[in-house]
């Protein structure tokens, strides 16, 4: 039996194997250079990069508190209000601040009033203090007077004696006079009457009862956003209870929790960019990382672990991240507490601090609106000073 002969390869078999190998080669080709061109953009970008989503809007939450008890007859703004730093938000009952406010002044002007009778008190003792001198010096002159008498027995010795006794009654009642001279001087001397004491403590007193009377307003410290308004008309507060919060959109930052394996490149300073659900990529945050948390989210958590119990589990742990965002920015696409974000850090730049090296000294928040109007509750005292000095 003769076996079937293998045909030969034909000439047009041959293109085809070339133009395939071909192919492969050419597709081989592209992903190497695309392999290539990945590990270079990993290289010199990704690498230099750390990005995450657990990322949200955060700034200051101002709580406002009244500083005096009272009761509420006005409330002047609500939820999703702007409101500018000074603006009365609410009002209180300012019957028993007014009452204690002239009760206040009462007392003050009974003060001067006072201090000006023991400035009289104090004459008056220094005329007394003339008069025992006489009285000293008339037995003094008795008591010369008999003394020689004696021996001639032209008076008899009980007259002596009483002069004697009338001498020294007059040396005690003008040491009693100066004693009490010196007592009441002690309370006046030295000051002016509306320098004195007891009418710089009345005064005291006095701007004590204006600043609680001025504080029956309660203003806003900051501008800001109204949230969370809780306070009712007719409801009796107490000082530090929550009425409502100010949101001052204009300085929020961003806390982005980063992984724990990804804090080895992030330094202070480094460029941060953010990009938010609200506006997604039509608007980019420019920012940089302001610091660092000084311990995970879990270890401030109100539960924190506790890992030496036995029932561990190894969790990656992340690390807040305080992105500080332009001001400028956030002027011309206003953000919200609480609204996510991403974040992606530029790490190229590695030599800046981990942690802070210094203390800030600048102050985080400040304000000037609890400072009372001193100078008119000064203003007032004086003038009631002066009215009881001329009083005649």
């Amino acid at each position: 039996m003769n076996a079937t002969a293998t045909p030969a390869p034909t000439s047009a078999t041959a293109p085809a194997n070339g133009k395939r190998r071909r192919t492969l080669v050419l597709i081989a080709l592209v992903f190497l250079v695309l392999g290539v061109a990945w590990a270079a953009y990993w290289a010199l970008v990704l690498s230099k990069r750390e990005d995450t989503d657990d990322a949200y809007v955060n700034g200051n939450k101002v709580v406002i508190s009244s500083q005096v008890p009272g009761t509420v007859v006005a409330v002047l703004t609500d939820d999703t209000q702007l409101v500018k730093a000074g603006q009365v938000l609410v009002k209180l009952d300012p019957t028993d601040a007014q009452v204690a406010l002239a009760r206040a002044a009462s007392a003050l002007a009974s003060t001067v009033r006072q201090v000006r009778g023991q400035k009289v008190t104090a004459e008056q003792y220094d005329a007394a203090i003339e008069t025992r001198k006489l009285e000293l010096q008339r037995a003094q002159a008795d008591l010369a007077k008999r003394e020689p008498l004696i021996a001639a027995n032209a008076i008899a010795p009980e007259e002596v004696r009483h002069a004697r006794e009338t001498v020294a009654l007059a040396k005690a009642a003008l040491a009693q006079a100066e004693r009490q001279a010196a007592a009441a001087h002690a309370l006046v001397d030295g000051v002016r009457v509306e320098d004195n004491p007891a009418v710089l403590q009345a005064k005291a007193a006095y701007r004590d009862a204006w600043v609680a009377a001025a504080r029956n307003a309660v203003v806003a410290p900051v501008t800001g956003y109204v949230a969370e308004r809780s306070v009712q008309l007719g409801a009796r507060i107490q000082p530090g209870q929550a009425l409502m919060t100010v949101i001052p959109l204009d300085s929020l930052w961003v806390d982005a929790n980063f992984k724990e394996v990804q804090l080895r490149n992030l330094r202070i300073g480094q460029p941060a960019s953010v990009e938010t659900d609200l506006y997604g990529g039509s608007f980019v945050f420019h920012g940089k990382v302001k610091g660092m948390s000084a311990g995970t989210g879990a270890a401030f958590a109100l539960l924190p672990p506790q890992n030496a119990s036995g029932n561990w589990i190894k969790v990656v742990q992340r690390v807040p991240v305080r992105i500080e965002l332009d001001p400028k920015e956030l002027e011309r696409a206003p953000l919200r507490v609480g609204l996510s974000t991403t974040v992606t850090v530029d790490t190229s730049h590695r030599d800046g601090p981990v942690l802070s090296r210094n203390p800030d000294e600048r102050p985080v928040g400040d304000t000037t609106v609890y400072e009372p109007n001193l100078d008119k509750a000064n203003a007032e005292a004086d003038a009631i000073v002066r009215a009881n000095l001329a009083a005649r």
